[in-house]
């Protein structure tokens, strides 16, 4: 198997001018619910900061006091003193913790679930954009990264900057000569957190896209496991997943170095700040302008102040990551849905019944510009009750026509009809009640048999029609060899099944809710001849009932519709009967000799 380079999300452009609390407040109608509790956690973590700040008032009170009058008592008060502060502040920072637990998971399960839903309503050509690992990043770590946000920095963020403020008035009540030194730093770090910051967000979006595109690997390689061993190439995908991870961990290495430097020099320089207060204020307390209990105060208290601002780096970063999680999650969340019914418009039958494509046109959207579309001007009419089998050669456009009909893609041009009523007018919900699809690569989830069978039917289904359906699909027989019947997990993908089971099992799923209107993308191909003719026979009883398209591309499966259409790049090319096709079209011929391959896009 060929290495395959991994999709990548839509490139977004680095925007250096981009405001990090502009992206953030996006966040404020899932935090909105809960902000009670975020303000009350705030105000607490508040006031157990500030508690420190007496601590150094305590000292100064015992070095001036007891201390300085050899009073025991005093100390020993003093010290009870310390201590119940001490006890304080961590029951404080600990309600807090509990105060944001349970609301911020709530946020977290709220955001992920308005991202699933919106996944669902996206269109299919969003889909094939977009890499399915990068989707899964933003579902899982962006959501923890947000959720780690609004738990520790946004509340530490106001809280180190309210405990700085309220340390720097008192340094300066205390000495404020001393205080003016400690505040010389204060320019020269928020020029340094500037430039930090930009920086850091730039590489934090790397990093999490490159999480995207790893994750991308890993499951292409679990899901397609059986050709990675089949084909012996266990040491490429290895490679490329080394490849991938080296370059992501030069990304993370680049994210350290900026944390290394700027904790560095919002350490350094503080501490020289401190050093410089402690000297002077040495030689005031050598000279008596200043007593040993201020300069004990004013030391307590600035080394108090050390951990907000040592911290300001590290909450930078996490913002800084936060605001690109949240910026990856609305890239999502943003983007268009599938159009529906326009308000007002008229929905009433406006011609003839069955199926009718009138003019239409259909070119992907990702498309280089000026080339071909994909279906030029088609014009087909299926009558009601009648089957009509859709048979073309490689890349002539049927499954493409076939995905029109529930709008899975939207025409570029033209309309198409059911019943009389243009589909483009109608709610998606309702056509895709009406409309049922079988593909030819059946996809399964991990649920039971009967579970995946009855995704096709209304809820109220149960044990007749699911019988009924895998009577018709042929595939009641190899269902109840299964070690639990219809109730047997069929695993993820439903790969512990054979490729012939999957189909049938599809197949039932298409017809079990009795569908008005009925398309089949080629739903026999990988069944053997004997249980094709099984499933044939009794195909024929329920397309009786409906109003079919079927992709057909063996004479067996086109013997089962009334009339044949011949799909020709991209153009209806000819319509009739197998027999008429046979004798008038050379192409048709050809595909049903055998010679020609099938392989649609």
């Amino acid at each position: 198997m060929p290495e395959k380079p991994v999709a990548p999300a839509p490139p977004v452009p680095d925007a250096p001018d981009r405001s990090a609390v502009r992206v953030l407040l996006r966040l404020w109608p899932y935090v909105r619910p809960v902000r009670g509790r975020l303000f009350t956690a705030a105000f607490v973590a508040i006031v157990a900061s500030c508690l420190s700040l007496v601590i150094p008032l305590v000292l100064k009170w015992m070095v001036d006091g007891p201390v300085a009058d050899r009073d025991p008592g005093g100390v020993w008060l003093g010290a009870l003193y310390l201590l119940l502060l001490g006890i304080a502040e961590a029951v404080l920072f600990g309600y807090r913790r509990w105060l944001v637990a349970r609301p911020l998971s709530g946020v977290e399960a709220r955001m992920r679930a308005d991202l699933y839903a919106r996944l669902q309503r996206l269109p299919i050509a969003f889909h094939d954009r977009w890499a399915s690992g990068q989707l899964l990043s933003r579902g899982t770590t962006d959501l923890m990264l947000v959720r780690m946000f609004l738990a520790f920095p946004l509340t530490f963020l106001l809280v180190n900057g309210v405990t700085i403020l309220a340390g720097y008035v008192l340094l300066l009540a205390q000495d404020w000569p001393l205080g003016l030194v400690l505040l010389t730093p204060v320019l020269p770090l928020v020029l340094v957190c500037s430039a930090f910051e930009s920086r850091y967000g730039v590489v934090a979006r790397r990093a999490q896209d490159q999480v995207g595109d790893l994750t991308t690997v890993v499951e292409e390689s679990v899901l397609g496991i059986r050709i990675v061993k089949g084909f012996g190439r266990h040491r490429s995908q290895a490679r490329a997943f080394r490849e991938l991870a080296g370059r992501l961990r030069g990304t993370e290495l680049a994210k350290a170095r900026l944390l290394a430097m700027i904790w560095a020099v919002i350490t350094v320089v503080p501490e020289l700040a401190i050093g410089a207060a402690l000297v002077l204020g040495t030689v005031q307390v050598a000279d008596g302008d200043l007593s040993a209990g201020t300069l004990v105060a004013f030391l307590s208290t600035a080394l108090a102040l050390r951990w907000p601002v040592e911290s300001i780096g590290f909450l930078i970063a996490m913002s800084q990551e936060a605001a690109t999680a949240t910026e990856r999650y609305f890239e999502v969340m943003d983007a268009d849905e599938e159009p529906d019914t326009p308000s007002g418009r008229d929905t009433t039958a406006d011609g003839p019944g069955g199926v009718r494509f009138e003019g239409v046109t259909f070119r992907y959207p990702d498309a280089p510009e000026g080339s071909p579309p994909v279906l030029d001007g088609i014009d087909l009419h299926i009558r009601p009750g009648e089957t009509l089998a859709l048979v073309g050669g490689t890349g002539s456009g049927k499954t493409t026509l076939t995905a029109l009909v529930p709008r899975l893609h939207e025409a570029s041009g033209g309309r198409i009809l059911l019943d009389g009523q243009d589909i483009a007018l109608m709610e998606r919900e309702r056509l895709r009640a009406l409309v049922s699809m079988a593909f030819e690569e059946p996809t399964l989830f991990s649920a039971s048999v009967g579970e995946n069978v009855l995704m096709g039917a209304d809820d109220g289904a149960g044990e007749p029609e699911l019988r009924r359906a895998l009577g018709v699909a042929q595939a009641d027989g190899f269902v109840d060899r299964l070690p639990e019947g219809a109730a047997t997990q069929v695993g993820e993908q439903g790969l512990s099944l054979s490729g012939g089971q999957r189909q049938r099992l599809a197949l039932a799923r298409a017809v079990v809710g009795r569908p008005r209107f009925l398309v089949l993308d080629d739903p026999l191909s990988a069944l053997d001849v004997h249980t094709e003719a099984r499933v044939e026979a009794a195909l024929r009883e329920v397309l009786r009932e409906t109003t079919a398209l079927v992709v057909a591309h063996r004479p067996s499966t086109v013997m089962l519709a009334d009339r044949v259409a011949l799909l020709s790049r991209g153009r209806i090319a000819a319509v009739g009967t197998h027999q008429e096709l046979l004798r008038t079209s050379e192409e048709y011929a050809w595909l049903m000799s055998g010679e020609g391959k099938d392989g649609d896009r």
